[in-house]
């Protein structure tokens, strides 16, 4: 072995502590500190919900209203087990639900989309209820929320 491709070992009782940085060092002439950039954004107050988007007092009392609907083979409501694609609800009420089932052989693929429209035409502040049965993309589990799969003992 070669003296270059040792290894040199020393041994020490103490090492000093590296210098701290201080605020003061950074201070120069003619520095200023820069506006934070966050300011403008922390002090903006958020804008009032209408109500008719996510959030809002009608978007979350038809969400409600969905998780009263249970599937008949699954004993978790259909907004938790990822059925639900889509809610849209017009300034007049008029609310557009997309949806999907489980599969199209579910045997209740003919009632289920008429007990959403009954439903979420019971709450009070919704007119017209159009349900929109879809099958792209195709239902699947990773689609449940993290409630439905505790439920199921997925988690």
């Amino acid at each position: 072995m070669n003296e270059q491709s040792r290894i040199r070992v020393e041994e020490v009782d103490a090492v000093s502590p590296p210098p701290k940085a201080r605020v003061e060092d950074a201070a120069r002439d003619g520095f200023e500190r820069k506006r934070d950039y966050l300011a403008g954004f922390l002090s903006e107050k958020p804008a009032e919900l209408s109500g008719h988007e996510p959030g809002g007092e009608l978007y979350e009392a038809v969400i409600q209203s969905l998780k009263e609907i249970y599937d008949p083979e699954i004993p978790v409501n259909i907004y938790d087990l990822g059925l639900i694609y889509g809610v849209d609800i017009s300034p007049d009420g008029h609310t557009a639900i997309t949806m999907t089932l489980t599969t199209p052989h579910c045997p209740v693929a003919e009632s289920m989309p008429g007990e959403v429209e009954l439903r979420v035409g019971a709450v009070p502040g919704i007119g017209d209820v159009e349900v929109s049965l879809v099958w792209d993309p195709p239902w699947n589990p990773a689609q449940m929320s993290d409630e439905a799969k505790l439920e199921l003992g997925m988690l």
